[in-house]
């Protein structure tokens, strides 16, 4: 109800209670005027459109900065009456307009808008929200029509040229680095239809009475394990709400989890405040900043220990905690650390066997990334 129905409503009270309550058969009929137009507002701002709403988002998985696009389609569903009024859709924290003039029943219309990804993120969308009122301006309702959609805007990827090597360990405790995997027995299980026979191992199979097959494992194969510092303490420097440096942080993050799926090396991504789940990609759009405990990380990834190569990615907050992660150094036979955001302040010596890399966004990261000698 507007302010100006609202009004209407009371006036028409007042003067339908002063005309009957006075004898005043005037007011009685201003009364009853002012009423009977609020009741016509309230049924015509009732009549509710039958529509129906469909909508593709092509693509709905692009890397920030790329085009995305939104097609919606209005139904017409009502067998008798025809469609005329202005909808919005929104996108985003923005609302698009929609029009649907003289939508006959049966006929549908189809807008095409481009979906912002600027930001990293993923921009939600719709429902169809469709607003009316009566002529007079005295009612106003508002439903909404169809689903929401998502378009996910993933960290941009930047090519990283070099990988680490691999990390070759020998029965008499030897440790060397070298370009490629070994293969190596691991362990022994029963012959499933299917296996190659060049790997049944005979003498054991002979013991067991079964037909046993060799599993055998690719030892120096390397294993990287990608750490991004989510905690709000690690990036306090924000603009218009956004930490750039967490944002070159999961850019560099995102590169290095597509370098090792090109050269089919297995990774890891984690984070500090939460553990990762789903595919890594849709991790790092959804990625926000919280509050969280790294030693226990720390704790938790030198217990398990999940690779060869650490990589940890942190923000002009996380300087002071690089002494604490180059204490990985023993589990993990490279570690290296990506300081984002934080160039102007005293260089880190790279002791302890740490290696820094201090970027301010993603392609300076990358570029330094590739100049590394020392896995």
């Amino acid at each position: 109800m507007t302010a100006r129905g609202l009004g209407l409503l009371v006036g028409s009270v007042v003067l339908l209670g002063a005309g009957f309550r006075f004898g005043y058969p005037d007011l009685a009929l201003l009364g009853a005027v002012a009423a009977v137009a609020f009741g016509c507002g309230v049924v015509f701002a009732l009549w509710r459109p039958r529509l129906g709403v469909d909508r593709v988002a092509d693509p709905d998985r692009v890397a920030r900065g790329e085009p995305a696009r939104m097609t919606l389609t209005v139904h017409n569903t009502s067998r008798l009456r025809a469609a005329n009024l202005i909808a919005t859709d929104r996108c985003g924290g923005a609302g698009v307009p929609v029009p649907l003039l003289r939508l006959r029943p049966g006929r549908d219309t189809t807008v095409d808008y481009p979906v912002p990804t600027s930001r990293r993120g993923v921009v939600p969308i719709g429902p169809l929200r469709v607003t009316r009122g009566d002529p007079l301006a005295l009612i106003t309702l508002s439903r909404t029509y169809g689903g929401t959609a998502s378009v996910w805007v993933h960290p941009r990827i930047h090519l990283l040229r070099a990988v680490p090597a691999g990390i070759s360990r020998s029965l008499d405790g030897r440790i060397d680095k070298v370009p490629h995997g070994t293969i190596t027995f691991d362990s022994l299980r029963e012959y499933v239809v299917g296996d190659e026979l060049r790997r049944v191992h005979w003498r054991s199979s002979a013991k067991v009475g079964e037909l046993m097959v060799r599993e055998q494992l690719d030892t120096s194969e390397p294993t990287i394990v990608v750490l991004l510092d989510d905690r709000a303490v690690a990036h306090p420097q924000l603009r218009d709400g956004v930490a750039e440096s967490f944002e070159a942080a999961c850019e560099a993050a995102a590169s290095i989890v597509a370098a090792a799926v090109r050269e089919d090396l297995p990774v890891g991504l984690h984070l500090v405040t939460t553990v990762a789940t789903g595919p890594y990609l849709d991790v790092l759009t959804e990625a926000t900043l919280r509050e969280g405990d790294l030693a226990a990380t720390l704790r938790r990834l030198r217990a398990q220990r999940l690779g060869d190569t650490l990589v940890f990615l942190t923000g002009p907050g996380g300087r002071a905690e690089l002494g604490a992660v180059s204490g990985l150094r023993g589990p993990y036979s490279v570690v290296l650390a990506g300081l984002f955001g934080d160039r102007d302040a005293a260089p880190i010596s790279a002791g302890d066997g740490l290696i820094v890399i201090e970027a301010e966004t993603g392609t300076e990261f990358a570029a330094a990334w590739d100049g590394v000698r020392g896995w």
